[in-house]
């Protein structure tokens, strides 16, 4: 088999999604994540490190962040190789509306499929973080002779009514839904996709119509989610007349260290927590590979430092804790916490099992904890913010989990 370079990559970035309210400003796949990244780094670093050098990334909601950090970030490839990783917003080609989905984003760009000369296409979810080698897949589509493959990754416990779930002979998928068995396990898809051309310019035409029959038009006011349940959509009719394949991701197939860390960062308090668990003493998901790094853009800043307070003369210090270039703790205390750049923590202020994104400012003698500030955020003097759920209930959107998030821009 040749290399997958021939594979066409659509990687999805429409959708408002979780974790709300971080996609207040962003779509979801725009989102920091990590001290430093954004959650789309990790797909396009894939599409990097898998050798796949066409990527088009369909957007949609509120992508103007987006467009930009692709811009400043990924413009890697080279175009007089046939190489590119290209937005492509709703061009109107088909309707006057938004993208009514995944299949009808795929249906309204059906000329980039046609004058494609790659066999296979990858449809990835732009708002999720993983490490994967899509090469591996790619192989592993073909070798089987599927038509549909789609990568999953095992559910456990008993199965939700809400997801769907895969069940199979071996890598073959026959059913959608519980097994008959109740005691057996499942596997849930992740989305990570591969359809050959053929089949997918076949289907797409009726696919797309039974989309739009359950996706309500949208208007420019109130653009549709991402409809990213292609398990249904896209395997659901092909079950039984095509070869519609499992691959089991994390397995021993592929360049990376199959850490299996996979999250969709669906809430807030998963947001939290994926972000903390990069704390950890062996983190699930391993960023420090030295060849599968994770591209992203960096502003030309100074490093980090500590530097004692101006009153107290107590030195910055900071413990467990992740700092980006250009933060600055002059006498403050940071512990358990992920700080994007340019961020400063003044004399005397605590900073605990929080995430502060670029730009924030906690003033002096001001304490926060399990507290998410979004970018340029400004904590006065003395504010105590994440010790009392009432009062931060009344000022601020608190999660299930009482993680408190300020919005972007506000100053406390």
């Amino acid at each position: 088999m040749t290399m997958p370079s021939a594979t066409l990559t659509f990687l999805f970035a429409i959708e408002r999604g979780a974790p709300a309210p971080l996609t207040q400003h962003r779509t979801k796949a725009a989102v920091p994540f990590g001290g430093k990244y954004r959650v789309i780094d990790f797909t396009l670093a894939n599409c990097l490190h898998s050798g796949l050098r066409q990527v088009l990334v369909l957007t949609q909601y509120k992508s103007h962040s987006l467009h930009k950090h692709l811009r400043d970030a990924w413009s890697v490839f080279n175009a007089e190789l046939g190489e590119f990783i290209t937005s492509v917003p709703p061009q109107m080609r088909a309707g006057d509306g938004w993208y009514g989905g995944v299949l009808d984003a795929l249906r309204q760009n059906r000329y980039l499929i046609e004058r494609s000369r790659a066999e296979q296409l990858l449809l990835l979810d732009g708002g999720l973080v993983y490490r994967m080698d899509y090469a591996e897949l790619v192989r592993f589509h073909v070798e089987q002779g599927a038509g549909v493959t789609v990568a999953v990754r095992p559910a456990g416990g008993a199965f939700p009514g809400g997801d769907v779930m895969l069940h199979g002979e071996a890598e073959h998928i026959t059913g959608l839904g519980p097994p008959p068995d109740p005691a057996a396990t499942f596997d849930a898809p992740m989305g990570v996709y591969v359809v050959d051309k053929a089949l997918l310019l076949a289907e797409i035409d009726s696919l797309a119509a039974a989309e739009a029959e359950a996706t309500p038009r949208a208007s420019a006011e109130s653009p549709p989610g991402a409809g990213t349940d292609l398990a249904t959509h896209l395997l659901a009719p092909l079950l039984g007349r095509e070869t519609v394949c499992a691959y089991r991701f994390g397995g021993e197939r592929g360049r990376v260290t199959p850490d299996r860390y996979w999250s969709d960062l669906g809430s807030t308090d998963a947001y939290f927590r994926a972000n903390m668990a990069l704390l950890e003493a062996a983190p699930p998901l391993d960023l420090y590979q030295p060849d599968w790094n994770i591209l992203t853009y960096q502003g030309q800043y100074p490093p980090a430092r500590t530097v004692p307070g101006a009153t107290s003369g107590n030195e910055g210090i900071f413990v467990n804790s992740m700092l980006a270039a250009g933060t600055v703790i002059r006498g403050g205390g940071v512990s358990h916490s992920v700080l994007f750049p340019l961020v400063e923590v003044e004399d005397g202020a605590i900073v605990d099992e929080a995430i502060l994104f670029e730009g924030v400012k906690v003033g002096p003698g001001a304490q926060i904890r399990r507290c998410i500030c979004d970018k340029d955020v400004v904590i006065g003097p003395g504010e105590r913010i994440g010790f009392d759920r009432g009062a931060d209930e009344a000022r601020f959107h608190v999660s299930a989990d009482g993680i408190v998030v300020i919005p972007k821009g506000r100053r406390v």
